[in-house]
């Protein structure tokens, strides 16, 4: 496990101004995401106001930033302005609006349109297939998998988003991203399927440097945070034999 020979693209994912300026340093990332939660979450009040402060911080790396209109005429119009911030914008579709109902035509009517897309939320080969024809003449686009939270289910992700990986082959404008990560191992499994991006949050971003870790050492570590801890916290047991039977 060497982070130097990678070839999967990461993508931080997040929305703290503070984290993106220092991760923008960082040689292993290539790319940005955020979506309205992970914005809620950091306390953004002003949607466009944190867009632009962050595209002036990062004005060399692709940046997705989503949509979060649910009619679909208010959606592609939020679309249209999004794209107007700066050419490395990349515009975050739902797949779908929170009736269920199919985004793809809208996406179609983007790409046509010569709007980078990055379609989200995605969770089925069938929902793929659709996004992918929709894109096929697109310029530079994104097709986002939420790996995560198909495993969160309890399916193994990865032959599904290999199957993804085969679908995506014969379109050199489109990148699969391995979406909602869980685990660092994440991120090799991906590489090891020729995913061509995953978006990795802040959380398991810190944990990079635990990667090829001496396992033994990590055993040490872990049994003198027992140790510590457990005194830290003043524990004590009374001391008794233990009655004969």
């Amino acid at each position: 496990m060497e982070l130097s020979k990678l070839k999967v693209a990461i993508f931080a994912d997040g929305a703290d101004i503070n984290s993106i300026i220092s991760l923008r340093r960082n040689p292993l990332i290539k790319g940005f995401t955020t979506n309205p939660t992970l914005m809620k979450r950091a306390g953004v009040q002003d949607y466009e106001g944190f867009a632009r402060m962050v595209l002036q911080a990062v004005p060399d790396m692709p940046f997705s930033f989503e949509v979060f209109a649910d009619d679909f005429d208010a959606m592609e119009e939020q679309a249209l302005v999004i794209s107007s911030w700066g050419k490395q914008v990349v515009v975050k579709i739902p797949v779908t609006n929170t009736k269920g109902q199919s985004s793809i035509r809208m996406v179609r009517r983007l790409a046509e349109a010569g709007i980078r897309l990055n379609v989200t939320a995605l969770t089925t080969l069938e929902q793929v297939a659709r996004t992918v024809d929709a894109l096929a003449d697109s310029p530079s686009s994104y097709v986002s998998v939420f790996a995560g939270r198909i495993a969160d289910t309890g399916r193994d992700p990865v032959p599904m988003m290999a199957d993804a990986v085969r679908i995506l082959a014969p379109h050199r404008n489109l990148k699969l991203i391995w979406a909602s990560p869980r685990e660092l191992l994440n991120i090799f499994q991906a590489d090891a399927i020729g995913c061509h991006v995953i978006t990795v949050t802040n959380d398991l971003l810190k944990k990079l440097f635990l990667v090829g870790k001496d396992l033994e050492e990590y055993s040490l570590e872990t049994v003198q945070m027992f140790y510590d801890d457990a005194r830290a916290a003043g524990y004590v047991l009374t001391s008794r034999k233990p009655a004969l039977v």
